[in-house]
């Protein structure tokens, strides 16, 4: 089994995936290509904010007890702590 392969199996919130490993497989699949890797990226985000909208605008006030989803959020710079 491939290093790939164990941390894949591995159940990990979100916040605990290692930040460089998500930034290495994610240029791999575009074979070391970042501009490529960063299109990719920004057209996923504009799919999911479309998303986003979308499940705003279906859902009822009341349904949510008042929560609205937000299209930003706060940024952490890589390398920051």
């Amino acid at each position: 089994m491939t290093s790939f392969e164990k941390r894949a199996m591995s159940i990990k919130p979100a916040k605990q995936m290692d930040v460089a490993f998500e930034v290495e497989a994610a240029l791999a699949f575009h074979d070391e290509d970042a501009k490529a890797t960063i299109a990719t990226l920004l057209g996923d985000i504009k799919h999911l904010r479309m998303q986003l909208a979308l499940a705003e605008a279906a859902m009822s006030h009341g349904m949510t007890r008042g929560w609205t989803p937000t299209f930003d959020r706060e940024v952490e710079r890589a390398g920051q702590d």
